[in-house]
């Protein structure tokens, strides 16, 4: 039975699709079987960070309204063996039984796959509440300004309320002289959000150009410092212990 792993984002820009389709490459290259669903209906974009963007021709809300099968809406990644796509559709506003389609959706898939990484959208609306109902993990991701961290504290008494049972916390595009400008340090961060710590990503350009250029970050050359930070909570999500990475 594969894990349901819900990765929110109090605020948008978080950098939550990004590190959704980072950690699910390096899952699937470390030889596991592995699912993206996105959830963000009318704002999808994990098709593009993993370079299927002219791929996705049907979406979860075709399969919950019966118009094909859920065979016939994954999308195997063509150069990362063990990694499958189930796209949300592009228009917003979906009808609630569309929505709540989602929970058996992901109940029949789980058997299919070790993990699936369940991409929600930002906030606590509807869309959140009911793809976070097919989760037992969530990973809140966040950065360090205030902004994000009030977000954050809200998104953190929503999975309380929905009783997630395990939950955890990944500081996100985190740039060390902004952090010492700020006065402040990681373990504050987790101080304010009261989760602990699955990982530490850098602000890291690479992020953005292997967008641009079609393909996920772990094929783009360089790979550069975000792409091992997500091999190591890919792991860590497994139970490997993995040292936190230093920003510097």
């Amino acid at each position: 039975m594969g894990a349901v792993i819900a990765v929110v984002s109090g605020k948008g820009g978080a950098g939550k699709t990004c590190l959704v389709g980072g950690v699910a490459s390096c899952l699937a290259a470390m030889g596991r079987r592995v699912l993206c669903l996105d959830t963000d209906a009318g704002l999808r974009n994990l098709d593009l960070v993993l370079g299927l963007g002219d791929r996705v021709m049907m979406d979860f809300s075709d399969v919950v309204e019966g118009r094909c099968s859920l065979e016939d809406a994954f999308i195997p990644h063509p150069d990362i063996p063990g990694l499958f796509l189930l796209s949300a559709p592009q228009r917003g506003n979906l009808p609630e039984h569309v929505l709540a389609g989602l929970v058996p959706l992901v109940k029949e898939t789980r058997c299919q796959f070790d993990d699936i990484l369940l991409d929600c959208p930002a906030g606590l609306g509807p869309g959140v509440r009911v793809a976070v109902q097919c989760a037992e993990r969530a990973v809140v991701v966040t950065g360090i300004d205030p902004v994000s961290l009030r977000d954050a504290q809200q998104t953190v008494s929503l999975l309380g309320d929905l009783n997630v049972a395990e939950r955890h916390l990944v500081i996100n595009r985190v740039q060390a002289r902004i952090v010492r400008k700020m006065k402040t340090n990681l373990d504050d961060v987790m101080d304010t959000v009261s989760l602990p710590l699955l990982g530490v990503v850098p602000e890291d350009e690479q992020v953005t150009l292997a967008v641009s250029s079609g393909k996920p970050l772990v094929l783009a050359a360089g790979g550069g410092r975000a792409a091992t930070a997500y091999l190591h909570i890919a792991q860590r999500l497994t139970g490997m212990r993995v040292p936190l990475m230093r920003i510097r």
